[in-house]
């Protein structure tokens, strides 16, 4: 279905039985939710290119006892209206939901001002910020019912791209999909199509996070290998998980490895998939980074 249209098919059906609910867009998804527009007029809005505005609006209708959904492109929810996640929400403690389309650079073909690989990394920054990052149209819409209502401010990073198939997903839990001794693996979101290629026949662990805020410690520690090796793969910014992987397995040692994306504007235009070759996000890399790993090269 792809996460975008799951997305609009999720908050239509919220929509008819959560009065609560009221969605803002930013001249992004209008057509989309069309059917939205007709239907509940009275809390379907297109605000337009607004988006700190539209953040603030949205704590004003959390003030009033409501449940806003933003929805915009990644670096225009995340980078352009920062300071008002941080103040209007964080600070105040309110809940909202935040749906980003876009990804670190899905929008590849429209070039560096439509890339967001730090949203994640920002947010982080945002104490109280949860964030979701499904790896399936059907993982999205589980968590989205899991944690849209919980009174926190919660922001959902949806991608063009999916796993094959959805894990059984529960709202800050991590899913253990491998056991190993050599090294574990820390995987996230839509990162999976390039995993299980590359550990076939390695005594490795797998560790499936669809929420990364709140981090799921326990799981790490109780199933991470005892070389203390960490590998993580990351759809964002190489290094964002770290603290909070040495956090999980603190005072134990570790040695961490990262496969994401390179602190570097990605100038080139064309696809999603190009970028991925240039920056290394392959199958073949992270086998090789696995093994330098556990060799301890």
């Amino acid at each position: 279905m792809g996460m975008r249209k799951q997305f609009v098919q999720t908050v239509e059906q919220l929509l008819s039985c959560d009065e609560k609910l009221v969605l803002l867009l930013g001249d992004i998804g209008v057509f989309g939710f069309k059917r939205a527009f007709e239907k509940h007029s009275s809390r379907v809005f297109n605000i337009g290119i607004l988006e700190q505005a539209t953040i603030s609006l949205a704590a004003g209708l959390a003030k009033s006892d409501n449940i806003p959904i933003v929805h915009t492109i990644a670096p225009f929810l995340v980078e352009r209206s920062f300071e008002q996640l941080k103040i209007d929400f964080g600070y105040q403690r309110l809940g909202g939901n935040f749906v980003s389309v876009g990804a670190s650079y899905d929008y590849a073909s429209l070039g560096c001002t439509h890339h967001c690989p730090g949203d994640v990394g920002a947010l982080q920054s945002i104490p109280g910020m949860e964030i979701v990052v499904p790896g399936t149209s059907g993982e999205f819409d589980t968590l989205f019912h899991q944690a849209y209502s919980n009174g926190n401010p919660t922001y959902y990073r949806l991608s063009e791209r999916e796993n094959s198939e959805s894990q059984e997903v529960t709202f800050g839990k991590a899913c253990v999909l491998q056991t190993g001794n050599a090294a574990t693996i820390v995987a996230v979101g839509p990162v999976l199509k390039h995993i299980f290629p590359a550990i076939e026949g390695l005594d490795v662990g797998l560790l499936y996070y669809s929420t990364v805020s709140p981090f799921d410690k326990l799981t790490l520690r109780e199933n991470a290998a005892a070389s203390g090796k960490i590998l993580i793969v990351e759809p964002f910014y190489a290094g964002t998980l770290a603290y909070q992987v040495m956090q999980a397995l603190k005072p134990r040692p570790v040695v961490i490895d990262f496969v994401g994306v390179p602190h570097e504007f990605l100038t080139n235009y064309g696809h999603a998939e190009e970028h991925d070759e240039y920056i290394g996000f392959s199958s073949q890399n992270i086998r090789t980074k696995l093994e330098a790993l556990i060799n301890g090269q």
